[in-house]
């Protein structure tokens, strides 16, 4: 006997958040409001995405970056289409990944803010520049990758990056959950790993 499911729009009452004629508002499946409440209940590391702009460095705030392969060694980050970074990162082909420690909320805040110019996001940090894109002092860690591979979906774009700088620092990343940050309440070790 074979089953077969059939996915049916959520669209009560009209809760959209796509705007009107938009065609991931024709996609199957449950509403945007709906599936980010889903996607808020993912816990994840807060990351800050930085590339050379035409006219200098510019970054992101992303939740979404995981490991991908440890050989070769690569990684993965998603970010919003449309965006300066994601437009640098392709022009550019490297970026840095930026894994923020607890203390820096102010920095991830200040990434992430739609009304913020690069100039008003990199104010006042400590930058370095290795393989010619804009590094964070004081990260949890870092990585600097090489774009391997840029590819859309939905409303995000896939960055797959072959990592050629690291560094490891210690102490607590800062988390993203229920749309706030929080931190690890067990004790980490203080040794770079």
């Amino acid at each position: 006997m074979t089953t077969r499911l059939r996915l049916v729009p959520d669209r009560a009452a009209g809760r959209s958040t796509t705007p009107p004629g938009d065609p991931l508002d024709e996609e199957p499946g449950p509403d945007a409001t709906r599936c980010l409440a889903l996607y808020a209940k993912l816990a994840a590391g807060v990351a800050v995405v930085t590339a050379r702009g035409p006219d200098g460095p510019l970054g992101m705030t992303v939740s979404a970056v995981t490991s991908l392969s440890a050989r070769p060694p690569l990684l993965l980050a998603c970010l919003r289409d449309g965006s300066r970074t994601l437009a640098a990162v392709r022009a550019g082909r490297t970026f840095a990944v930026h894994l923020l420690r607890a203390e820096q909320q102010d920095l991830a805040g200040r990434f992430a803010s739609p009304a913020a110019t690069a100039a008003e996001r990199f104010a006042g940090t400590d930058t370095r520049q290795v393989l010619g894109v804009p590094v964070l002092a004081g990260s949890l860690a870092w990585s600097v990758c090489l774009t391997e591979d840029v590819r859309r979906y939905g409303d995000h774009h896939l960055v797959v990056g072959r990592v050629a700088a690291v560094h490891v620092g210690a102490g607590r990343p800062l988390l993203w959950h229920d749309r706030r940050f929080g931190t690890l309440t067990d004790p980490v070790p203080d040794a770079a790993g």
